[in-house]
C-alpha cells in the first residue's frame, strides 16, 4: 500500500516545493492538494461535516500551480489533485493545464476530482445544472480523455458537445492520468463503479470499511470492469495509528492518503514532524 499526504495547500503551509521534497526524501509515494476557487460569503449548502466552514477554505491556493512547484523539486513523487473540480473549469483550458503538467512531470499526475458540495460556489462558475452534476461529470471526464487521446478529438453529450479539435500537445502518460473520482453516497459510488480510474471514499463516513470496499468491487463487476484495476485511495480522517494503516492495507487498499486533519488545518507547524513519523511505518505498508 502507499501512503500519500493531502494540504490544504494555503499560503501558512509549507511551501509546495519544500513538502514535496520532504514528502519524496521520506518515502511517501503522493502529495495532494484541493480545490476551491473562491468561497460564496453567502451560501446557503452547510458544510458537509457540519458546524462553522473552517477558516482555511478561504485561503486555499491553485492546485495545479502549487503542484508544478512540487514537480520542480521532485523526480518521482507523484502529484495529486484531492479533489480538483472539474465541473467549475472551462474543460479544454483544464485539460490543457492537466496535460501540461503532465508533461512537465514525466507522468506523474493523478487527478483525483468530484462534483463538490458546494451549489453556490458551483453555480457562480458552471452553466451545468446542479442537479444534473453527475452526468455532468461523467460527460466532463470522457470529454477531456477524448482530448487527451484522440487524434482529431470531439464529444457529443447532452451537456458537454463540441466538434473536431485539435488539442496538443497530448500528456505524457499513455491514455493521460487516471481520474480518481471522490463521492461517498449512492450515486457517486455508481459512478465510480461505471466509468473512474479509481474510487477516493473516507473512512470515516463508513461504517463498516470492509463492507463498503466489497460492496463497491462488485458494482466495479457488475459493470463488466476488473475491480482489480479500479484503485481505491482511502482518505484517512480517523485517528492515526499504525494498526489503522495496516488493517487498510489488509483490506486492499491502494494507497491511503493523509493529513493533520481538520483540526490542524490551520497549524503547519506539526506537518513535518507529522511526515517523520509516519515515514518510520512506510516499509512495513
Amino acid at each position: 500500500m502507499h501512503l500519500g499526504f493531502s494540504s490544504m495547500n494555503t499560503p501558512s503551509d509549507p511551501q509546495p516545493d519544500l513538502l514535496a521534497k520532504t514528502l519524496e526524501d521520506a518515502g511517501f509515494e503522493s502529495l495532494w492538494y484541493g480545490e476551491h476557487s473562491h468561497i460564496p460569503m453567502c451560501r446557503s449548502t452547510p458544510y458537509p461535516p457540519g458546524g462553522d466552514l473552517p477558516e482555511p477554505y478561504k485561503y486555499m491556493m491553485d492546485p495545479y500551480v502549487s503542484l508544478t512547484l512540487a514537480a520542480s523539486s521532485t523526480k518521482t513523487l507523484k502529484l495529486g489533485t484531492g479533489i480538483a473540480l472539474m465541473l467549475e473549469r472551462d474543460i479544454f483550458s483544464q485539460a490543457k493545464t492537466m496535460a501540461t503538467l503532465d508533461c512537465l512531470s514525466n507522468g506523474r499526475l493523478l487527478i483525483g476530482t468530484g462534483v463538490g458540495w458546494n451549489q453556490e460556489e458551483f453555480e457562480n462558475v458552471s452553466h451545468l445544472p446542479w442537479k444534473q452534476r453527475y452526468t455532468g461529470m461523467k460527460e466532463t471526464v470522457a470529454a477531456t480523455k477524448a482530448l487527451f487521446t484522440d487524434e482529431a478529438p470531439e464529444y457529443h453529450g447532452t451537456q458537454i458537445d463540441f466538434d473536431p479539435v485539435w488539442f496538443e500537445p497530448k500528456p505524457h502518460q499513455a491514455g493521460g492520468p487516471p481520474v480518481i473520482f471522490g463521492a461517498m453516497g449512492p450515486m457517486g459510488v455508481k459512478h465510480a463503479a461505471m466509468w473512474a480510474d479509481g474510487w477516493m471514499p473516507v473512512d470515516v463516513v463508513m461504517p463498516d470499511i470492509a463492507q463498503s470496499l466489497k460492496e463497491f468491487k462488485e458494482q466495479v463487476k457488475a459493470y463488466g470492469r476488473d475491480p482489480d484495476a479500479v484503485e481505491i485511495t482511502l482518505v484517512v480522517m480517523s485517528p492515526l495509528s499504525e494498526d489503522l494503516l495496516k488493517r487498510y492495507r489488509d483490506l486492499g487498499v491502494h494507497r491511503c492518503n493523509i493529513g493533520v486533519g481538520m483540526e490542524n488545518w490551520d497549524k503547519p507547524e506539526i506537518i513535518l514532524p507529522m511526515i517523520e513519523r509516519f515515514s518510520k511505518l512506510i516499509p512495513e505498508l
